[in-house]
């Protein structure tokens, strides 16, 4: 490969400085172009950020950690705040005391730091705390009140600066420490790792470039209705999941279940609602706020929560919509006949037969079988037997030769 004849005749010119030469080829390793991409982490951390909800990013070292916080002040036109907390004192986020004319009387002010001055002066901002995981307990200590309460010495923040921070794992800080419960109770935690693809494709010269979420306005009142139900209702069910604080030292410095990681888990799944986030998005959200245990459970819940109303689908079995995935089809129609046992009549019953016919036409014949066999259980003396259960019949019969057919043959039989 020859060079470009400017830059060989430069290069050639001993006049030119070696430091100008040296920016040429800066530039040129600088100039890249972008292209649309989506991706799943920036978009969580965007719903995070605009939710005001302190947000940490785990990561490797070098894994883009500080880039991906650089694309979002720039996505957002947020001027970018970086604070080292491993290098600073507890005094820097308490405040510094400074003594008065008068302390006895006016008290000792607690002088707040440069960077907290320039944030409140500008209004708006986004505080990167960067190596939380190597500050010291007492620098954790310190900023408890500044994550929770965005206070710094006698300055509060104003709304629009948002706080992001971000670790490394304890095995691949430099003298790491483990954070405490309090401080890690107060963040949603984000795991960050690398594409293949982007890092492959960027170091070629393209960069990708990802559309951020935006709100509909229209939907959110319903968002805020729905994140309630969602929670509410698990809670209630669980209630062993209120509050559950890890036994372990280094699952404390996770995201684990509490009223207050519950309250932001409720205000992320309203505002991913009203931005139509995907269900990758909303998990990772969910499982960084109380855990993947809990979230897990959570995410279960609101695919129940979506499911048909069994009194809908009694109502009108010709127009029944079931849902597509295996689990969720057989709690609908489980369901149905739990809602006939607790209020049975002809007219029920055979409307919950249409509803298993319907089933059998669009989707796995076995699903049906078990809630078919249970509504036989509650026919009535006086009810007629509806002509679809004929349809049925064939089905419920093959699944019990089936059942038998597996009793009678030997364990290890066939090997």
């Amino acid at each position: 490969m020859t060079l470009h004849a400017t830059s060989a005749d430069r290069l050639a010119d001993p006049a030119v400085p070696q430091l100008d030469v040296a920016a040429e080829l800066l530039a040129l390793l600088g100039d890249t172009t972008t292209e649309p991409r989506p991706d799943t982490q920036l978009e969580a951390l965007t719903l995070a950020v605009a939710a005001d909800l302190p947000v940490l990013l785990w990561g490797e070292p070098g894994i883009g950690k500080t880039a991906a916080l650089t694309q979002l002040a720039e996505s957002l036109d947020l001027p970018l705040t970086t604070v080292i907390a491993s290098v600073h004192e507890p005094s820097d986020f308490s405040g510094l005391p400074v003594v008065g004319d008068d302390p006895a009387v006016q008290g000792v002010p607690m002088a707040p730091p440069d960077w907290a001055v320039r944030l409140v002066r500008a209004g708006r901002g986004l505080l990167f705390l960067d190596e939380l995981s190597t500050a010291p307990p007492a620098v954790q200590a310190a900023l408890l009140r500044l994550v929770l309460e965005r206070r710094v010495g006698a300055l509060t923040l104003p709304p629009g600066v948002r706080i992001v921070a971000a670790a490394n794992p304890r095995s691949s800080a430099a003298d790491g420490w483990e954070l405490s419960a309090p401080l890690a109770n107060r963040f949603v935690h984000l795991q960050w790792t690398h594409d293949h693809d982007v890092v492959v494709r960027g170091l070629g010269g393209t960069w990708p470039r990802t559309s951020l979420p935006r709100l509909d306005q229209r939907l959110l009142s319903d968002a805020v209705a729905y994140a309630r139900r969602a929670v509410c209702g698990l809670l209630a069910a669980r209630p062993a999941l209120v509050h559950r604080l890890p036994n372990s030292e280094t699952r404390r410095g996770g995201a684990w279940p509490s009223p207050r990681s519950w309250d932001m888990t409720l205000r992320l799944i309203a505002f991913a609602t009203a931005a139509g986030a995907s269900r990758e998005v909303l998990s990772l959200l969910v499982r960084g706020t109380v855990g993947d245990g809990p979230g897990l459970e959570l995410l279960a819940s609101l695919d129940r929560l979506d499911l048909p109303d069994p009194e809908t689908l009694l109502a009108d079995p010709a127009s029944a919509v079931l849902p597509e995935r295996g689990d969720l089809r057989q709690a609908v129609l489980d369901g149905v006949v739990e809602a006939v046992r607790n209020r049975p009549d002809q007219s029920r019953w055979d409307a919950a037969w249409a509803v298993l016919v319907r089933a059998l036409e669009t989707g796995a014949p076995d699903l049906v079988v078990v809630p078919a066999a249970t509504l036989a259980a509650l026919r009535d003396d006086g009810w007629t037997v509806p002509a679809q259960i004929e349809r049925l019949a064939g089905v419920v019969a093959l699944s019990r030769q089936a059942d038998l057919a597996a009793e009678r043959t030997p364990v290890g039989a066939g090997r």
